[in-house]
């Protein structure tokens, strides 16, 4: 025997030294005070070393289970064995001397102790041997597992309860996209009943317009199998009404496949009408911002109503505006009519017609609000559409219409007529988007309407000072003036031809810098200024130039510059004529013979006008005699100039193109000029022609 407690060998060695290697940890106990005697490696692994010779209740104390130590009694004096399960974890203290619970399975048997020879057996021959085996691992994995389990089974708990007392509504479809289950929320919103909405009768709450849509988008999603299907459609209510909602499904997959689909529907309408009026009204400030006009503006505006919030979209324009309570007769312009994709296209023809005095369209202007019109049994009557729109109307089954005016500085200016076909009836949030998206563009719209005022007035100006040439015994003179294409574009082109006090033919053209009312004004200035210097003496054409340049510094700052050519067909000293002319700044005049020969006459470029020529400076003069049947051209750089093309090119193509047209009768010869020039030119083009005759005089 080992008499050493502390020591790790056991009293008796022969029989227990078998257990030292085993994977469990075994212990043995002696005596009926349970005497510790024996521990293996697993069991000092385990639990730690432990004094030999001791009572298991004093070495153990650290152990809560204390009532093992009655089972071990127990065991003592009755012989039977007892199994105890991991029930409850044991806390100990390990060889690292580190606390912590661990669960076991332990077995404790009575044994009998070898006797050493010649000694009789007694009570302190018998022990107790305890075998405990490791089971933490098994037991927390299980308990990990329960505890995965049990948090599952209240998520869904939470989930199935939010699903029945939230507004949202869930489903759950089979691998091929049929649903076969239901949260009270999809009857509780549409009404429906659920033997209704299983299978593909979901789908038949979808409004009709939406409904091919979605079916065709979610049959191919079964198909394709995505991660997630997204889909916005109208849903109806079950008060009849629609409201726009996000659908998104997602796949249950397992081992490789879809086994179910589970979708969830929320309302969106809200956000969705944040979203359209936004975007109407972006579309519609882009919309304005590009035409040149106001017609295309509002043909334009059109464009972007339809098809939402509208079937289709009518515009019209006042003439010249209409001021609320304003008396007499009021006229329109039926600019054009966008029309949705089901519905016919309206024929336009411009005219100017009539609005029937107290009708809808007159009150919309007279009053300068709103006027709405929902057809009756019979229909929409003629006095309910706009003017020209009846016939139309009925064709296309409209079924409502809204008349709104469009005010700008306290005129209406214009009416835009929404239709309604076969949609629900414009309710207050829509008559509300489409007064907003005209209060947001009526500025827009103001200014096309100022400009088109402006040009209207600047080419009344121009016209009324461009006028027809005089008729000159022995000169054929011809003039033409076409404005620019642009709505914006008012000129400061013009000419001017006039019989001098002293016999001679007076011809000028000039180009006055700008394009606006302005620029007409200036324009209208210089011509008077000119006639009355060239007429007060006579001159060479360079010096009246240099005294127009002196006058034109008496103007504002922005209205002085300009070009001129200012000419004078005369008899020559040795028999014939010739032309006296100077240039300031200005294209060339272009020379055409009789026989096709055609050349720029450069002989007396100068500066053009504005004070840049240092006072005291001549300006140049020049002469060229005329040979019957030549033809003088002046002409502005609209005639010549184009995109990308320098202007030497640009003359050169005017000089042969002239050439050829040297035998043509003078005003096809100008019309001829003009008529290619204006198709290609964003400028005004004015341009002066003189011809002798074939013959001298």
């Amino acid at each position: 025997m080992n008499d050493d407690p502390h020591s790790n060998e056991p009293i008796t060695v022969p029989d227990l030294t078998v257990f030292d290697p085993a994977p469990v940890a075994v212990a043995l106990c002696r005596g009926p005070e349970q005497v510790l005697v024996y521990t293996n490696d697993t069991y000092r692994r385990l639990f730690g070393a432990r004094q030999y010779g001791v009572p298991a209740r004093q070495l153990l104390t650290d152990l809560k289970q204390q009532q093992i130590f009655q089972l071990m009694d127990t065991v003592y004096e009755t012989g039977e064995p007892v199994v105890i399960g991991p029930g409850s974890p044991m806390t100990l203290r390990d060889e690292r001397g580190v606390i912590r619970d661990r669960w076991f399975n332990i077995s404790l048997s009575c044994s009998a102790l070898q006797t050493p020879p010649g000694e009789p057996a007694g009570p302190g021959d018998r022990g107790v041997l305890v075998v405990i085996v490791d089971v933490t691992g098994e037991v927390t994995a299980k308990e990990a597992a329960h505890e995965q389990a049990e948090q599952r089974r209240r998520a869904l708990l939470r989930y199935q309860s939010l699903v029945e007392v939230g507004a949202q509504m869930v489903w759950v479809a089979d691998p091929e996209g049929q649903v076969v289950q239901f949260s009270s929320g999809w009857h509780r919103v549409t009404g429906m009943p659920e033997d209704e909405l299983l299978g593909s009768g979901w789908l038949d709450s979808a409004h009709p317009r939406d409904r091919a849509g979605l079916a065709e988008d979610w049959h191919r999603a079964v198909r394709t199998e995505p991660d997630l299907f997204e889909h916005r459609y109208r849903i109806r209510h079950r008060d009849g009404t629609y409201r726009h909602c996000a659908l998104r499904v997602v796949p249950v997959r397992e081992h490789g496949g879809v086994t179910e689909w589970v979708g969830a529907c929320a309302d969106i309408e809200d956000r969705w009408l944040r979203e359209r009026r936004d975007n109407l009204l972006g579309r519609a400030s882009i919309a304005v911002s590009g035409p040149g006009r106001p017609e295309a503006a509002l043909e334009a505006l059109g464009r972007v109503v339809v098809p939402e919030p509208a079937d289709a979209c009518g515009t019209y324009l006042l003439p010249e505006g209409v001021r609320p309570r304003a008396a007499g007769p009021l006229m329109t312009t039926h600019v054009a009519t966008v029309t949705g994709p089901r519905l016919p296209s309206f024929p336009s023809d411009g005219k100017l017609r009539g609005a029937l005095p107290g009708g809808p369209f007159d009150h919309a202007v007279r009053h300068g609000r709103t006027v709405l019109r929902r057809a009756g049994p019979a229909g929409l009557t003629d006095t309910d559409v706009p003017p020209g729109a009846a016939e139309w109307a009925r064709a296309a089954g409209i079924r409502e219409v809204a008349l709104l005016p469009v005010p700008v500085l306290g005129e209406i200016q214009a009416v835009v007529a929404l239709y309604a076909a076969d949609r629900e009836p414009f309710g207050p949030e829509e008559i509300s988007l489409a007064e907003e998206v005209l209060d947001r563009t009526a500025p827009a719209f103001g200014r096309l309407l100022e400009l088109r005022r402006t040009r209207r007035v600047a080419l009344a100006l121009q016209e009324s000072l461009l006028s027809d040439p005089p008729e000159v015994p022995g000169v054929d003179i011809a003039a033409r003036y076409a404005p620019s294409a642009a709505a914006n574009e008012v000129g400061g082109d013009w000419y001017d031809s006039f019989v001098m006090p002293d016999g001679a033919t007076a011809l000028i053209i000039g180009d006055v810098s700008g394009h606006d009312l302005q620029a007409s004004v200036t324009m209208s200035k210089m011509r008077n200024m000119l006639r009355g210097i060239a007429v007060d003496r006579r001159e060479p054409p360079g010096d009246v130039l240099r005294r127009l340049d002196r006058a034109t510094q008496l103007l504002g700052p922005e209205e002085g510059l300009a070009t001129c050519v200012y000419a004078r067909i005369e008899e020559a000293a040795g028999g014939g004529r010739r032309l006296c002319y100077g240039v300031a700044g200005h294209p060339p005049p272009l020379l055409v013979t009789a026989d096709g020969r055609a050349r720029f006459l450069e002989g007396a470029q100068d500066v053009m006008l504005g004070g840049l020529k240092p006072d005291g400076l001549p300006r140049a003069s020049a002469a060229e005699p005329l040979e019957p049947g030549s033809t003088v051209l002046l002409y502005t750089d609209g005639l010549v100039e184009r995109p990308a093309e320098h202007l030497d090119q640009a003359l050169e193509r005017l000089r042969r193109h002239a050439a050829e047209l040297a035998r043509a009768p003078l005003s096809t010869f100008c019309d001829t000029l003009l008529r290619e020039a204006s198709t290609v030119s964003g400028d005004d083009i004015a341009l002066l022609a003189a011809r002798l005759p074939p013959t001298a005089d």
